[in-house]
């Protein structure tokens, strides 16, 4: 009988307890919020108590990862002025104490080291799940597959074969325009030959009276 009175009497002090830990601007609170429907714009979901058991199960899961320990849950989570437009505070309590708050520092590192699974869990961002005062998590850098010295020496290579191509190419055309070159001026010395022929000149070789038209050679 005296344990039941016991219990009954935690319970009926439990909301107040949680009442005067978690307030506005509390030294070791902080104020989260979300913009689900910028986020998820006509596919977003509606924040009520089920939402609302997910994030603070989610926070007992940070905390375990952070403290590498089982002994947190959804009790040591206390969530406070919660609004419509979905924004609250929430602070966490130890397992060994409800009466005393784990401190800002502690997590602030938890939140930040699992940030990702937390976003993942409401399908959000650092920029649509919003934990004021704790800056967001940067990207981490970008390993490329292929090192950069090799790049660099891909590029280079490259541009070796290009110019000895270049060249190539630029010697074979100018050798191609000289033959033609030589072609075409043996053409226009042989048409100059022909046409010198065509009107009686005669340009090269021993003089023919055979094909003269001189009346001396005509007469019987």
């Amino acid at each position: 009988m005296l344990v039941r009175i016991l219990v009954l009497l935690y319970l009926a002090g439990a909301p107040a307890l949680a009442q005067t830990l978690c307030q506005p601007n509390a030294s070791n609170g902080y104020r989260v919020r979300l913009s689900i429907k910028t986020a998820l714009g006509n596919q977003a979901y509606e924040w009520n108590e089920n939402e609302m058991f997910l994030f603070r199960a989610t926070m007992a899961f940070t905390m375990r990862r952070y403290y590498k320990t089982e002994t947190y849950n959804v009790d040591n989570i206390i969530v406070c002025n919660q609004t419509l437009r979905v924004s609250f505070w929430f602070v966490v309590t130890s397992p060994d104490n409800s009466t005393m708050l784990i401190p800002q520092a502690d997590v602030e590192k938890a939140v930040s080291m699992s940030r990702h699974r937390i976003n993942n869990a409401f399908l959000l961002t650092d920029r649509t799940l919003e934990f004021l005062g704790i800056p967001p998590t940067l990207a981490g850098p970008v390993n490329p597959d292929t090192p950069p010295w090799l790049i660099v020496f891909g590029v280079v290579i490259g541009a070796v074969f290009a110019g000895i191509i270049a060249l190539l190419v630029s010697s074979l055309l100018q050798k191609r325009r000289k033959e033609k070159g030589m072609m075409e001026d043996g053409q226009d010395e042989e048409d100059r030959q022909m046409k010198g022929v065509e009107n009686g000149n005669i340009l090269d070789g021993i003089y023919n009276r055979g094909f003269t038209d001189d009346n001396r050679f005509t007469k019987l």
